[in-house]
């Protein structure tokens, strides 16, 4: 399952992305398919565009629970189904519509997810050796004021887990660097196939939705923000697709000229 995550929060696969859609889903939600329009109509060409296969495209009530606008996609193979949030139907245009699924297609099709679950696999098993190297380690239970209890793994875990995340946190700009990375590359995506111009002005209003400050203190989210400051996304963008900015500006520029 992938999810919009433009506002700045990741959302995770679920368990059994066969079953969800289906069986689990609707026993929280009401889903019913997008109804005939320009959302639509955007949305198919875009597919189209990419080659993506899809079962269909669907509306969730997710206004019961939340004001957030959020959008995902899940399943395997010809099963896939997209989901909008009937939130974010109400708060984007079908051009923005269009770009924010555009970046998440940018994400499968780069395969962010995979990469990332593979990362996540080869850390924890290296995390797992750096335990069970600790625990036959008398200093580990020294430091700690503790008795050394080799034949109690239970108890190296509870001091490995208390202990890590003061290394760990440390490592959070790099980890955050390799999270904006995915996002950076997932714009340029979005732009190669949608309007670079309707996914910034998609961008505002999502990070408005999230409460999200468009200009956060450069240190605190280099260790906390897993997307990059909006500032930055939206320069970004505008040097990915400079001809679409510049025309809208003349645009802009003859329309005031026309006013009397």
């Amino acid at each position: 399952m992938v999810a919009v995550d433009l506002g700045g929060v990741d959302r995770l696969p679920v368990p059994d992305p066969a079953l969800y859609p289906t069986v689990i889903a609707p026993l929280f939600n009401k889903f019913s398919p997008l109804p005939a329009g320009p959302a639509r109509d955007a949305i198919e060409r875009l597919l189209a565009r990419c080659g993506f296969e899809n079962r269909g495209l669907f509306v969730m009530d997710g206004s019961r629970r939340s004001s957030h606008g959020n959008a995902f996609f899940t399943g395997f193979g010809r099963a896939k189904r997209i989901v909008l949030f009937d939130t974010l139907l109400a708060r984007l245009g079908a051009d923005e519509l269009e770009a924010v699924l555009a970046h998440e297609l940018g994400h499968f099709r780069l395969r962010h997810v995979l990469k990332r679950m593979a990362w996540m696999a080869v850390a924890s098993l290296a995390f797992l050796a750096l335990l069970a190297w600790l625990m036959a380690s008398p200093w580990f239970y020294a430091g700690l004021g503790v008795a050394a209890s080799p034949d109690r793994p239970g108890i190296a875990l509870i001091l490995f887990f208390l202990v890590l995340p003061v290394f760990t946190f440390l490592l959070g700009p790099l980890f955050s660097l390799h999270s904006r990375r995915h996002e950076f590359e997932a714009d340029a995506f979005a732009t190669r196939h949608a309007s670079a111009r309707a996914l910034v002005r998609a961008l505002v209003k999502l990070y408005e939705d999230n409460a999200a400050t468009l200009t956060p203190d450069p240190v605190h989210s280099a260790f906390y923000d897993s997307h990059p400051p909006a500032a930055v996304r939206i320069a970004r963008l505008r040097a990915l697709a400079p001809a679409e900015f510049a025309a809208a500006a003349d645009v802009a520029a003859m329309a005031t000229k026309a006013l009397p």
